[in-house]
């Protein structure tokens, strides 16, 4: 009678563990399915753009509440890993300001503002751009350099100072 019950509890036990298997059998695949989809789709967006030359477009202004903006968008990079090994990146951002003709000024002075992402980017590695710490201080010393070139702009353009406040990333994918 005990080795009765001992066999109906480690049949009972199998068939628990066997469902708890499957189910994770079964997540593993998914996960897996959406981890090639996300790389897949990653991949396809670079192989778009393979000239390493940059090719950039600004937006048009938005207004947010005395917020304007002005995109920066789809700049490939160049930049190395720690190890030498060359990876190309993928760049687009918002340029916030207190300026309603920003739009205007990021247009005409593009040409400077990007041999500035070049530079700022040039002088990483890309282990240091996909932290969090690094990408901060990326931000903040583009919008420091983007004020830097956007402060020489004529005082009859009434264009203030320092008026870029912050860079919001719209892209950024290093591959």
């Amino acid at each position: 009678m005990a080795d009765d019950n001992a066999e109906v509890k480690n049949q009972g036990s199998g068939k628990g563990l066997m469902i708890v298997l499957i189910a994770l059998i079964f997540i593993l695949i998914i996960a897996v399915a959406g981890g090639f989809y996300f790389l897949y789709t990653q991949t396809s967006n670079l192989n778009n753009n393979q000239n390493p030359a940059q090719t950039e477009q600004v937006a048009a202004p938005t207004n947010d509440s005395g917020n304007f903006k002005a995109d920066i968008n789809d700049l490939v990079l160049n930049l190395t890993d720690s190890r030498g090994k060359e990876k190309l990146m993928k760049l687009s951002f918002s340029i916030k300001s207190s300026e309603p003709t920003i739009a205007a000024i990021v247009e005409e002075y593009k040409a400077e503002i990007i041999d500035v992402v070049i530079s700022q980017i040039g002088a990483r590695s890309s282990e240091e751009l996909l932290t969090l710490g690094g990408k901060n201080l990326l931000k903040d010393e583009l919008v420091n350099d983007i004020n830097g070139v956007l402060n020489k702009v004529p005082a009859e353009k009434k264009f203030a100072k320092d008026s870029v406040k912050t860079i919001l990333f719209t892209t950024f994918v290093i591959k």
